[in-house]
């Protein structure tokens, strides 16, 4: 084992979703402990991008044969697989029913109901698929799986979205039971409240703001008055525990979704 604290150097790392958000500091902490990361993604094109030494692998995670070939294309390229992050999400702000009948888009439709059901849900569950044959072929290994405080909470005007997380968090519990025999940890991450990233956009902002009844800026919260540490998540808290739970540091932790909320959680 490398004589650092994670002895991470060398240990292979898929994150899908990696190429932006919280995927990205992600994949930039793994790379800096020392880990080979590969970056599963759409919106990036295969090969080793020069300036930051990762893998990128142009990906649609709910796609079997994409994900399979994803997965087959890094093991080609490093010779094994050490550990997966189920990154790959997204969220589109929809109420149940709009009581005002004023903007039917944002109502929940089937659309966008398989839209992240596919992504959230189907996309995790194959990666992980994929991903597990090989971890089995090294000997084990770790599978994160990022989830989210609406997950555990429920959250207004995202009920679908907090659904997926939801059963994120149920696919942890149940594939830690499957797996842990055979040396593979499954553990959740749920971040609760965390500076804007660029996902964040307007348009999602004014749809979240018409599900919840009030204006976009009204979406701003005195974070002092609602989490106990008194400010929003950075995402390097959550890269920072991330990239402890897939080192040998956290060989005892299965099973469990770890929640990273400042304490806002519960109440």
């Amino acid at each position: 084992m490398p004589n650092t604290w994670l002895g991470l150097e060398g240990r292979v790392v898929i994150v899908t979703g990696g190429a932006s958000g919280i995927g990205r500091d992600i994949s930039a902490e793994l790379v800096r402990v020392g880990a080979k990361v590969a970056v599963s993604d759409l919106s990036v094109t295969t090969g080793i991008d020069p300036a930051t030494g990762i893998l990128n692998v142009a990906c649609d995670v709910t796609n079997a044969a994409s994900v399979s070939d994803m997965v087959a294309t890094v093991v080609a390229e490093y010779g094994h697989l050490d550990a997966l992050v189920n990154n790959a999400g997204i969220s589109m702000p929809r109420m149940l029913v709009d009581g005002k009948q004023e903007r039917p888009e944002y109502e929940l439709n089937e659309h966008d109901f398989d839209l992240m059901f596919g992504v959230n849900v189907k996309g995790a569950y194959l990666a992980t698929q994929a991903a597990t044959k090989a971890l089995l072929r090294n000997g084990g290994g770790t599978i994160v799986n990022i989830t989210s405080e609406a997950g555990m909470e429920g959250s207004t005007g995202q009920s679908c979205y907090s659904a997926t997380k939801s059963a994120l968090n149920g696919f942890t519990r149940s594939w830690a039971k499957e797996l842990g025999a055979q040396n593979i940890r499954v553990v959740g991450v749920a971040p609760g409240i965390n500076e804007p990233t660029g996902l964040t956009s307007p348009a999602y902002n004014e749809a979240l703001a018409y599900t919840r009844g009030v204006k976009p800026e009204q979406l701003t919260t005195d974070y002092s008055k609602v989490i106990p540490l008194g400010r929003p998540g950075k995402l390097s808290d959550i890269a920072n525990l991330v990239v402890y739970l897939v080192s040998d540091r956290a060989s005892y932790i299965t099973g469990t979704t770890v929640n990273i909320s400042g304490g806002k959680s519960r109440g």
